[in-house]
């Protein structure tokens, strides 16, 4: 998708919105891309617009200061992180922080959280093939955590 995003033609400046709405499951580049719909080419637009690859990394960096729920964002995997299939946002604050400012922003607490492998995670499933995540390294010195929307797992 990364390679998608970058053909298509800029248009609109940077859209943070479109990239908090998808790495919280409001919106679904997935869904969007079965129907072929015009909100996938707006915000791939406004994307590459916002954001940049270097040529071997898996990730894009903003190219001005985004913010998502009020935090500063690192990195953005527009399609996958591992095994997971969706769209995802590292941000410059701990796991706590993250979850919490989650929770208060969009009204709902995450239930299944899971400490193990060096690793914290929340999920809160939203709807069919959209799940909310939040992960970090389980270390009190942590300072950025993941935030994503996956649709689903590849096998």
């Amino acid at each position: 998708m990364a390679a998608g995003l970058a053909a298509m033609t800029p248009a609109r400046g940077a859209d943070n919105v479109g990239v908090e709405r998808l790495a919280t499951c409001q919106d679904s580049w997935f869904e969007w891309k079965q129907g072929n719909s015009p909100q996938l080419r707006q915000f791939a637009q406004a994307f590459q617009t916002a954001f940049e690859q270097k040529a071997s990394d898996p990730f894009l960096v903003p190219r001005s200061s985004q913010n998502l729920a009020g935090m500063p964002i690192v990195r953005v995997f527009p399609e996958s992180v591992g095994m997971g299939v969706g769209f995802s946002v590292i941000v410059n604050a701990g796991f706590d922080m993250t979850k919490s400012a989650l929770e208060r922003k969009y009204g709902k607490p995450f239930k299944k959280c899971e400490t193990g492998d060096n690793m914290r995670s929340c999920a809160l499933p939203i709807a069919q093939k959209k799940t909310l995540m939040v992960m970090a390294d389980d270390s009190p010195k942590s300072t950025e955590t993941l935030i994503g929307c996956y649709y689903f797992y590849e096998k």
